[in-house]
């Protein structure tokens, strides 16, 4: 594990990140995992995994929470998984005609989704929502799409990334297309559809993130959608397989026009897929009389492994009950952290958040504002510690030893958040600069 904070260093990471920065911009191929999210110095650039455990290139192990921004639900190199790939890397992984593999991945997804009756695989979840979008704006002949404003990402395409404060070199006329609606407020959306009558052509938002519907809620926004002649696109890239196998949308009982998965679906092979309704999908095929709709068609879409992955995901989620797994860790991962904050009379700085299978924790300052600065103290010990967690979001490889190591962890880190408290002044406990935000409009 790694050292005591005061002589913890990640020398071979630091050089590895120069190295980085020197040919990728950012320094990482995901804004999410730039080094820029971390304390200074202390990014480290992973080696390999294996279950709920990375190492990186300076020879540290650590817990790992947030695997793959969410996407190794089931741990590294899980053996189902990973065999299911081996077996297809023999046999070829790209063809100029449809494989049997195609067939067989997408019987499971709709035996696992029973509320969608069509799928298409991608390799992104971009791909997927800025399918579900063009689809929607074909079938309403609209050109508005509305974005649920409390959910962070849907694409790194322009009809979202037009709404980000990162949004040079999207066209104005571009980012005007898209509207916001309130999570959870009904009298508001159904507002902002009355204001564009007959202009919006989807709302599209994630079921659920750190809290519940409302009751009702799901539903009535299904009727609104019904009642202004728009579609129904729920995001489940983080929903589906962590709230439920079958989806968020089984879970609360609302059926969506369409939906789009990825993350757990490939346990970090690069798989995502769009379904929904067989007559709104299938206007991207070639059994209609309609206009056509370049739906989705990608030269690696289809790649066997991929979807070997997937069916193997599914199959283990549905037999091994990975699901309530993922719920029983975070609950007792939560309770943990909650006992270590308030032992150290810091329960209403540190706070966790959210789902059990789906946790994130905030960090607040003396005044109880979110801060950027107490991130910076709290995941600087973390690491020091031998916890990487951007977040809590467990993955069904770790054990009860993993969660009681992370919980002591903690209980240390909120031992010097204390004093930063009592001081007014977390710098002397950060170690550089703080870490920042993913969506800014300056470096």
């Amino acid at each position: 594990m790694a050292g005591e904070p005061e002589e913890f260093a990640l020398p071979l990471s630091r050089a590895a990140n120069e190295r980085l920065h020197a040919m990728v911009p950012g320094g990482a191929h995901t804004y999410a995992k730039g080094d820029d999210q971390y304390p200074e110095g202390l990014a480290p650039v992973i080696s390999h995994g294996r279950g709920a455990h990375v190492w990186d290139v300076d020879g540290n192990r650590y817990v790992e929470y947030g695997s793959g921004l969410r996407s190794v639900s089931l741990g590294h190199a899980h053996p189902r998984v990973t065999e299911a790939v081996r077996r297809e890397l023999d046999r070829g992984g790209s063809f100029v005609r449809p494989s049997v593999v195609e067939i067989e991945a997408a019987e499971r997804f709709l035996a696992t989704v029973p509320t969608a009756e069509m799928v298409k695989f991608a390799k992104n979840g971009s791909d997927a929502t800025t399918a579900a979008v063009r689809l929607a704006r074909a079938a309403t002949g609209r050109a508005r799409v509305a974005i649920c404003a409390d959910h962070p990402f849907f694409s790194t395409d322009d009809w979202f990334i037009g709404t980000t404060p990162m949004a040079d070199g999207v066209p104005p006329a571009t980012a005007a297309l898209t509207v916001r609606f309130p999570y959870g407020d009904l009298p508001a959306t159904e507002e902002l559809l009355t204001r564009y009558e007959g202009e919006i052509a989807c709302l599209i938002l994630e079921p659920a993130t750190q809290t519940e519907p409302p009751p009702g809620y799901l539903t009535g926004l299904r009727a609104l959608a019904d009642r202004h002649g728009c579609l129904l696109v729920l995001d489940e890239m983080i929903t589906g397989f962590r709230w439920s196998e079958a989806g968020a949308q089984s879970l609360y009982g609302v059926v969506p026009d369409l939906s789009t998965f990825g993350k757990a679906l490939g346990n970090g092979f690069a798989v995502a897929a769009l379904a929904g309704r067989r007559e709104l999908m299938e206007r991207g095929g070639l059994r209609h009389s309609g206009d056509r709709v370049f739906l989705l068609s990608t030269t690696h879409g289809a790649e066997t492994h991929a979807l070997a992955a997937a069916t193997a995901v599914q199959t283990t989620y549905t037999e091994e009950g990975v699901t309530a797994r993922l719920h029983a860790l975070g609950d007792r991962l939560a309770a943990g952290v909650r006992e270590a904050a308030a032992s150290m009379d810091v329960a209403d700085h540190v706070l966790v958040r959210g789902r059990a299978s789906n946790l994130v924790f905030a960090t607040l300052d003396e005044h109880g504002r979110p801060s950027q600065e107490y991130r910076t103290l709290f995941l600087r010990r973390l690491l020091a510690g031998g916890v990487l967690a951007p977040s809590f979001v467990v993955s069904a490889a770790l054990d009860e030893a993993d969660i009681d190591h992370t919980v002591e962890v903690v209980a240390q880190a909120c031992a010097v958040y204390r004093k930063a408290l009592d001081a007014g002044d977390p710098t002397p406990w950060m170690g550089g600069r703080a870490v920042r935000p993913v969506f800014r409009r300056r470096v």
